[in-house]
């Protein structure tokens, strides 16, 4: 049963999540996604921000709180409330009339305020207090969650045509590299040198926004600590998982075949973990960020679904810090980042598809993009160093073999120009009268 709280209390609380009497941080500005929200606002939708646990959204609420602030939005029209404070106590649609109520006794806001209700998933019953307060028409409301299905499905039922939905990542490497100039080709070459640290830093480390300010060797402590926040809280907790070990060998497999085509059935052979078990946890992982499944394009759903499906982690960083690793991949690695690099681009266009290609020979390419109704770009990933194609007869062999599948699947799509992310390799190759970019990581991501 829960407790009501006193009004010193919820004042208490409320003080240290708002900017009413001090400032709060709100770390690197996230200047697309703020945008986007900007330009939301001036819509009548309820506002909805969801994404992987410590990818930032609290701070992105703060930077968005910020600057409706700096637009001349009184301070005592904003109200944030970040749920997982465990002050609360129990939380379901009682307390949040307790807390709204108590603000607007505590604050008299003279206009409609602004609600930012962080992790609201945390509270029974969210999604009908929130469409009430929406059809009246007494709040602004902005909503942040770490899990997809739930979210999903209480908008879908409660809220349809009432909400806009932003996914947030983890820092890219373009947010990351804000503080080093490179407008200009003479610039990034001058900071080359940093810019190539701070990519293997984002391959090692991965880009969840605290690492960046974490000393370098207590940076997988830190990723260790959200994995088990990520496992415990959105994972274990919230689907009441009565076999946590096998959900956790599950995790630690994933996370080692980053890149790599799966199965359920081939798996359930290896890790002794029954197919069905198998697809549920995985549509859990999915459910919480924390794993993407690409599928094998086909013009056919149904070859679709029967194909094997690539494994990929929201974070580097957490690949390297739970996978297991006899050598350092950097190839799957950079593949890692490719992906992640394609699915900040999924989030902004709605069109944007992320498929893999293969043909009955096994002839693999890495990434398919569809736009629309065609096959926009073919992207392969290889770790050629400018070096090694001349001079290393394995990485020759390497350059040979994925441009010959490259090739093939530009055939199968009548397509006339490829991709190959390298190292930093570079170069443009006219092959079988098709045109073969190599463009180096860095300057891709860059893009």
């Amino acid at each position: 049963m829960n407790v009501k709280l006193d009004k010193n209390s919820l004042l208490s609380i409320l003080n240290d999540w708002n900017l009413w009497n001090h400032d709060l941080k709100t770390g690197v500005e996230r200047r697309g996604y703020l945008e986007k929200l900007q330009a939301w606002l001036k819509t009548n939708q309820i506002l909805v921000i969801t994404g992987p646990r410590r990818a930032g959204k609290s701070f992105l609420m703060r930077q968005l709180a910020k600057k409706l602030i700096q637009s001349g939005v009184p301070l005592s029209e904003i109200l944030m409330v970040n749920f997982e404070d465990p002050r609360f106590g129990s939380l379901n649609t009682q307390v949040l009339d307790e807390i709204y109520k108590g603000y607007l006794e505590i604050l008299n806001p003279k206009g409609k305020p602004y609600l930012f209700l962080d992790e609201i998933q945390e509270v029974t019953d969210w999604e009908k207090w929130v469409r009430m307060m929406h059809e009246l028409d007494k709040v602004k409301l902005i909503i942040s969650g770490s899990n997809a299905r739930l979210l999903s499905q209480e908008l879908a039922t409660l809220l349809t045509g009432r909400h806009l939905s932003l996914t947030v990542f983890p820092f890219s490497f373009q947010e990351q590299a804000q503080s080093i100039p490179c407008a200009s080709e003479l610039e990034q070459d001058h900071h080359r040198v940093e810019l190539s640290r701070l990519m293997n830093e984002q391959i090692e480390f991965g880009s969840f926004p605290e690492i960046a300010h974490t000393p370098l060797e207590e940076r997988k402590q830190v990723l260790l600590q959200y994995y088990d926040d990520i496992l415990n809280r959105d994972l274990i907790r919230r689907y009441r998982v009565r076999k946590p070990e096998q959900l956790k060998s599950l995790a630690r497999y994933y996370f080692s075949q980053q890149g790599s085509l799966i199965t359920f059935s081939s798996i359930e052979k290896f890790l002794h973990i029954s197919a069905d078990t198998i697809e549920k946890f995985s549509s859990y992982f999915e459910e919480a960020y924390l794993f993407f499944f690409v599928k094998r394009f086909s013009f056919k759903m149904k070859e679709q679904g029967k194909s094997p499906r690539k494994v990929y982690a929201v974070d580097t960083g957490l690949a390297n810090a739970i996978g297991f690793r006899s050598s350092p991949n950097w190839g799957r690695l950079m593949e890692g980042l490719v992906f992640l690099h394609l699915a900040r681009k999924r989030v902004e266009t709605p069109d944007f598809e992320i498929y893999y290609w293969k043909d009955d020979q096994h002839r693999e390419v890495d990434f398919v993009i569809k736009e629309q109704l065609k096959v926009s770009q073919l992207i392969q990933v290889c770790w050629l160093s400018s070096s090694g194609v001349s001079e290393d007869p394995a990485q020759y062999q390497t350059k040979i073999r994925e441009t010959q599948s490259l090739l093939r699947g530009l055939e199968a799509f009548k397509k006339n120009e490829g991709w190959v992310i390298t190292e930093n390799y570079e170069a443009t190759e006219e092959i079988e009268g098709k045109q073969i970019h190599f463009l180096p990581l860095l300057k891709w991501l860059l893009l």
